[in-house]
C-alpha cells in the first residue's frame, strides 16, 4: 500500500522534530528512514504508525488520509526496538495475543500465530517463554507478531540494533526475504548506512528534522546531493579546492602515484590500514579538505604491488569523471 506524507510537521514547543516533510512511498518498497540522533526520523515513524500526534501536514496511506485515526486504524503495524514481549507467554500465545484482543476464536488465532511463527522460522520453539530465547529469537517472534494482524505497512524502529553484528547480517537477508514474500511496504527507522544500502528500495536520508536526499540506494550513494549526505553515507571524500565549488570522489575511485594522472597534487600518507581484500590509505594534502584526511581504497593488489608508506608523499588525484558536485 502506498504511504505518502504531505508537509508533514512535529513540533514540540518552537522546536520542529520534523520540519514539513514531503514523501512518497510505493506499495511494495522497503524504505529506509536514515541519519544521526535527533534528525527526525523515528518522530516521522510514529507519526505514520499513529503513536505521535501530527502538528500540520497529513500522513495518507492507500487512498486515505489517516493523520486523525488510531493505529488501529490505519492498516499498520509497528516492531519496537525493544521487541516488548510479553515475559509470561510463550512464542505462540505472545503472537496471538493481538489476535486475542480482537475476539479472534482460540483455535483460529493458534493457526494463525503458527502459520506467522513458520514464516519466520520459530514455529519449533512455539512453547518457550522470551527468556530462553536468544536476542535474534526473540526479534523473529516479535516480527510474526507485528505481522500476524495482516497489515499492509509494517513499521520498523531499529529493530536490529541489540543484536551483535552476525546476527545483524543475517537477520537483514530474512527481513527483505520475508518483506518480498509478503508484498507488503516496510518502513524501516535506522542509523546505519550499511543498513540501509542493504535493505532498501528507497534511501531516505535526515538531517535537521527535513530529508536531505530521498533516493535508490545506488543513487544515493553514487550521486550525494549535499556534503552532508557524502559524509554520512560514507565511502566519499569532500574536496573544496580554493575558488571551487565542493566536489564528492569515491575513496575507492582516487589513484596514487603514476596512476595520479596530469592534474595530481602531492599528498602526504598519514595512515596504510589492511583491510583484507583493500588496504586504506589515508592522506592529507594541502588545501584540498576542511574535514581531516582524505582517504583512498586500494585493491589489495594493486596495493602489494605498488606499496606505499607512512610519511611518504605521492600524487594524488582522481578521474574527472569520478567527481560529484555537491550542492552547498
Amino acid at each position: 500500500m502506498d504511504v505518502e506524507l504531505i508537509r508533514l510537521t512535529k513540533r514540540y514547543g518552537g522546536t520542529a522534530a520534523v520540519d514539513g516533510i514531503d514523501l512518497k512511498i510505493r506499495s511494495g518498497d522497503y524504505c529506509c528512514l536514515l541519519g544521526p540522533s535527533g534528525c527526525g526520523k523515528t518522530t516521522t515513524l510514529r507519526m505514520i504508525g499513529g503513536h505521535e500526534t501530527v502538528t500540520s501536514g497529513d500522513v495518507v496511506i492507500g487512498p486515505r488520509a489517516v493523520g486523525d485515526a488510531a493505529p488501529s486504524e490505519r492498516g499498520t503495524a509497528m516492531m519496537f526496538q525493544s521487541y516488548a514481549l510479553f515475559p509470561h507467554l510463550n512464542c505462540r500465545d505472545n503472537v496471538a495475543f493481538s489476535l486475542k484482543m480482537r475476539g479472534i476464536g482460540k483455535a483460529e488465532r493458534r493457526t494463525k500465530a503458527m502459520a506467522m511463527l513458520d514464516l519466520v522460522q520459530m514455529s519449533h520453539l512455539a512453547e518457550r517463554l522470551p527468556a530462553q530465547l536468544s536476542g535474534g529469537q526473540q526479534q523473529r517472534v516479535a516480527l510474526a507478531r507485528a505481522l500476524v494482524t495482516g497489515p499492509k505497512v509494517l513499521l520498523l524502529d531499529e529493530p536490529l540494533s541489540a543484536l551483535d553484528p552476525f546476527l545483524r547480517v543475517r537477520m537483514r537477508t530474512e527481513l527483505k526475504r520475508i518483506q518480498k514474500e509478503l508484498g507488503l511496504t516496510f518502513i524501516h527507522v535506522t542509523h546505519s548506512q550499511e543498513e540501509a544500502m542493504a535493505l532498501s528500495d528507497l534511501a531516505v536520508v535526515m538531517n535537521g528534522g527535513r530529508i536531505e536526499q530521498a533516493g535508490t540506494p545506488r543513487d544515493v550513494f553514487e550521486r550525494p546531493a549535499s556534503a552532508f549526505v557524502a559524509k554520512f553515507i560514507g565511502g566519499h571524500n569532500i574536496i573544496a579546492l580554493p575558488g571551487e565549488a565542493p566536489i564528492a570522489v569515491r575513496a575507492d575511485r582516487m589513484r596514487l602515484g603514476a596512476q595520479a594522472g596530469a592534474a595530481a597534487r602531492p599528498a602526504r600518507i598519514v595512515s596504510v590500514e589492511y583491510q583484507g581484500s583493500t588496504v586504506h590509505v589515508g592522506l592529507e594534502a594541502d588545501g584540498m579538505s576542511e574535514a581531516g584526511p582524505l582517504t583512498a581504497i586500494l585493491d589489495d593488489d594493486a596495493f602489494a604491488a605498488n606499496p606505499v608508506a607512512l610519511g611518504e608523499t605521492v600524487p594524488l588525484g582522481w578521474d574527472a569523471e569520478a567527481a560529484h558536485r555537491l550542492s552547498a
